[in-house]
């Protein structure tokens, strides 16, 4: 099992977040910890991104960090630098898949379509994020099993509380991404109390 597919099956449900203060970071993450939930992708949509990375993985190592919306090497190395566990892209490029093959990093690419999909296992990827779910639909997800066996997705986009389950049944779904678990109102009031009570909810989601 690769590592970036032993930290997915480990947990149904990664919280995505986008985070504006690296000062709640670290709550955020102790809090994520409490309810259940030993994993969080933070996207690089912020400045305060790499330093929240930076904060939870020296604070708060029992969490796996991952590093979001990577779009080029550039991000990646970046990314890697601060600590970052795990990275992620919302689609692939050679560029991207090179970088992290290279590095030997734990990198989840993206994909929507069965070429990206062949792309990734011509490199040696067969665990994807699939991206956008919700418009392709549950139906669609479920085909790719059929050609592409040995692929697992974590897949985002549109992925609520009421329909995270029927994505989590799917045989080839290991997870799923969620942004309901830390809010940017939640983390604009540091409920930390709410979002550790979001995370208790994801983490009995789907198992």
């Amino acid at each position: 099992m690769t590592a970036v597919r032993a930290l997915l099956a480990a947990s149904p449900v990664v919280p995505v977040i986008r985070i504006e203060d690296a000062n709640d970071a670290v709550p955020m993450a102790r809090a994520l910890l409490a309810g259940g939930i030993g994993l969080a992708e933070i996207t690089l949509r912020t400045p305060a991104a790499l330093e929240a990375i930076r904060r939870m993985a020296a604070e708060v190592p029992e969490i796996a960090t991952g590093a979001g919306t990577i779009l080029n090497p550039r991000d990646l190395d970046a990314a890697a630098e601060a600590g970052a566990s795990f990275f992620i892209s919302p689609r692939l490029t050679p560029a991207r898949l090179d970088a992290a093959a290279s590095s030997g990093v734990s990198y989840l690419p993206g994909a929507a379509t069965s070429g990206e999909i062949m792309q990734a296992l011509e490199r040696g990827f067969d665990c994807l994020k699939l991206f956008p779910a919700a418009p392709l639909g549950a139906a669609t997800i479920k085909s790719f099993a059929g050609p592409f066996p040995q692929v697992s997705l974590c897949v985002t986009g549109g992925i609520t509380p009421e329909n995270a389950a029927d994505f989590l049944a799917l045989p080839n779904v290991l997870s799923v991404g969620a942004s309901w678990v830390v809010t940017d109102a939640l983390l604009e009031a540091k409920d930390w109390a709410a979002i550790e009570a979001n995370a208790r909810a994801a983490a009995g989601l789907g198992r």
